[in-house]
């Protein structure tokens, strides 16, 4: 299942969800690639999209969840790739 988290995230001007997959990267990145969403726009687990295509992602099927639910989602399915400490 892809989720999309609401657009919270404010950064470089612009404000951004986040789209992930609760089931594995591959499914994440063809439902990036079919709906547009730069590969530069992959960040460990998840893309960064910006808040203008949020409604497009879940109109694709996207569905809805709250940050807590995404992270929850990422970790159950082994998926969770956290940045690494700062020294």
């Amino acid at each position: 299942m892809i989720v999309i988290d609401p657009p919270a995230v404010h950064r470089y001007g612009r404000t951004w969800s986040h789209l992930a997959s609760d089931t594995s990267l591959g499914e994440l990145h063809a439902f990036a690639l079919a709906h547009g969403v730069p590969e530069r726009g992959f960040d460990r687990d998840h893309y960064d999209v910006p808040a203008a295509y949020y409604d497009a992602m879940v109109a694709a099927g996207a569905v809805e969840v709250s940050s807590r639910e995404l992270v929850i989602l990422l970790r159950r399915a082994g998926l969770r790739r956290p940045k690494p400490m700062a020294p």
